[in-house]
């Protein structure tokens, strides 16, 4: 198991450029299974949980080709089939999250899955019951093994259908519309999630010759064609990285320019940091954080405490709480963090308190953060990561804080953050990879 040793305490300053987006990249990797065609995806980054899934494709029998850096070519001409009984896919699937995207498009090829219950972050309940019920209405039929814990999934023909999401889940959204692209007949998907990644999904289809529309809407419309063919693909530069960037600056009192950042893209991201009384400016494509010695909070028009939420997309993604929350310590003001989706995700919180943090836990959904401005200062600590965005949010922390902190287990950090030691100590931080 590794560690960071960070040397907290210093000033950031330069340029640094987002890395493609994770999310975006599961999803669109998976996709190219519907293919037999060559797919030439760009801008994947360099991080645990990408590169375990096209170990997995691999295993598959698709043909990985590394182009350049960061653009890969993907030919699933050939599946073998035989390797979704074994072990060793058992193994793998179990232990990322990402292997659920597998479920539609191996069943619009193939038209059977074997899927163990998939590992990931621990950050409480993540059901899969919108990408089951959602492919279920498609045609498909499904049991739960109970004693090797995994899904059995077979579709004979999938059928297009009008269906009505119960949550707008991102991963069941992409689940079902890359089972739904080579359905016989329309599908209708109302209640989809219609996040930058999602669409950036619908766009690769449909340039492989899948006819979805309604793109960026929560109601899509896919026509099913009977194959796809070969593309070109870009991703999108990772805004919750973009996120990250935004609040580490802050927390140091740096200065830096974060490259690139697709800032259309992005949402209410900036206004959110905004609104934590951080100076993000759009230079072109660009964001600027100025050095700022102190940061308010604002709050309600009506003078109540500041609330910031999660919510479904154009609301805020909830993988920018955690990064939030730790940078509200050290504002002047207070802020209501209220985390809806993940039960577990503000659990770290007791490692911010020891650091000497201001934060109450109210329930497992909400804390609220007491900023003290230029009184307060974090203290170093020995800490571990329990997950991708807290553990980059304590990484945040240890930057900030006086003195030498330790973080372990910070395979979880490169699960989601491609050489992030490298690309920080380039701008002028000081972590030690152990």
């Amino acid at each position: 198991m590794a560690s960071f040793r960070i040397e907290g305490g210093r000033k950031l300053n330069g340029v640094i450029v987002p890395q493609g987006a994770k999310n975006e990249a599961l999803q669109v990797i998976c996709a190219t299974l519907l293919t037999e065609e060559e797919v030439i995806i760009s801008n994947i980054p360099d991080i645990l949980d990408v590169n375990n899934l096209m170990t997995m494709l691999s295993s598959l029998g698709v043909a990985v080709r590394r182009v350049s850096d960061g653009t890969y070519a993907f030919c699933a001409k050939h599946i073998d089939e035989q390797y979704l009984d074994s072990q060793e896919f058992y193994r793998q699937a179990t232990s990322l999250r990402g292997s659920v995207m597998l479920l539609g498009p191996l069943l619009a090829r193939i038209g059977h899955m074997v899927l163990p219950k998939p590992g990931g972050d621990k950050i409480g309940r993540r059901r899969l019951d919108t990408h089951f019920i959602g492919i279920e209405k498609l045609g498909a039929r499904f049991d739960f093994d109970s004693v090797k814990s995994q899904y059995n999934v077979v579709a004979d023909q999938l059928k297009g259908t009008y269906m009505l999401l119960d949550e707008a889940s991102v991963t069941g959204t992409a689940n079902i519309l890359m089972a739904a692209v080579m359905a016989e007949g329309t599908t209708t998907i109302y209640n989809a999630a219609c996040e930058p990644y999602v669409q950036q999904l619908c766009r690769m289809l449909n340039a492989m010759g899948a006819k979805i529309t309604g793109v960026g809407s929560n109601l899509l419309h896919i026509e099913g064609v009977k194959q796809l063919h070969a593309c070109t693909h870009r991703l999108l530069p990772d805004m919750i990285e973009v996120g990250s960037f935004i609040g580490m600056a802050a927390m140091t009192g740096s200065e830096i320019t974060i490259k690139d950042v697709a800032y259309d893209e992005l949402g209410i991201i900036p206004d959110c940091f905004r609104r934590l009384g951080i100076h993000v400016e759009k230079i072109n494509d660009d964001i600027y954080v100025p050095q700022q010695d102190s940061y308010t909070i604002d709050s309600f028009i009506d003078g109540s405490i500041m609330t910031i939420a999660d919510a479904p997309w154009p609301g805020l993604t909830p993988d920018l709480l955690s990064v939030m929350l730790v940078v509200a310590t050290k504002a002047t003001g207070s802020v209501l963090i209220h985390q809806k989706m993940f039960e577990s995700r503000l659990f770290f919180v007791d490692k911010l308190i020891d650091m000497g943090a201001q934060i109450i836990l109210c329930d497992p959904h909400r804390a609220t953060v007491i900023g003290l401005g230029q009184r307060f200062s974090l203290r170093p600590a020995n800490m571990s990561s329990p997950d991708i965005r807290a553990g980059i949010a304590l990484l945040i922390a240890a930057m900030s804080a006086n003195g030498v902190s330790t973080i372990h287990n910070i395979e979880q950090i490169d699960r989601g953050y491609q050489h992030i030691d490298e690309r920080l100590n380039a701008i002028g931080a000081h972590i030690t990879r152990v």
